[in-house]
């Protein structure tokens, strides 16, 4: 890939690094915030920086949100690649938001193995793109369409999983 430009290409997954799937980040910026929530001083709704610029809206969520990053092996039809897939793509993939995924994980802690599981094999057509941040290592994944047919997101099948 030169430039910014962008390129599509089909790729099976090979696995994903379930250890850190969601982070927390401020509800209005979305910046990543630290999870600090067993700290007292960590009462407001919004981040530093918005709280600082008067950004807090009135009508703000009252807790910071959860979005997704996942960490990928992906296999093309030459060779493999470490990508990574933000909460827009996620979505895709999840079927769900990171919040529901994060509190359905909490009931069910094998989740996180688990969506390895479903997901490895599963044949995509993605596009990527270089990292935006220069400080970023690996290509970014900006869209994602499931190649086959009868594909189920995650979390439809991990609640079909746990429903036996």
């Amino acid at each position: 890939m030169e430039g910014d430009e962008s390129t599509t290409i089909m790729c099976t997954i090979l696995a994903i690094d379930y250890a850190n799937l969601t982070y927390k980040a401020c509800p209005v910026c979305e910046r990543t915030q630290l999870d600090s929530s067993s700290s007292p001083s960590n009462l407001s709704s919004v981040c530093k920086f918005c709280d600082s610029k008067s950004l807090n809206p009135p009508s703000s969520s009252s807790s910071f949100k959860r979005l997704f990053r996942l960490l990928m092996s992906i296999a093309t039809d030459t060779k493999v690649i470490t990508v990574v897939c933000f909460d827009r793509v996620a979505r895709v993939l999840f079927g769900c938001c990171a919040d529901e995924f994060f509190d359905f994980a909490k009931l069910h802690p094998l989740s996180g193995p688990k969506v390895n599981e479903i997901l490895e094999g599963e044949m995509f057509t993605m596009t990527l793109s270089k990292p935006k941040k220069g400080n970023a290592r690996h290509l970014r994944v900006v869209s994602a369409i499931p190649l086959r047919t009868g594909f189920k997101p995650a979390i439809e099948a991990l609640r079909e999983y746990h429903r036996r």
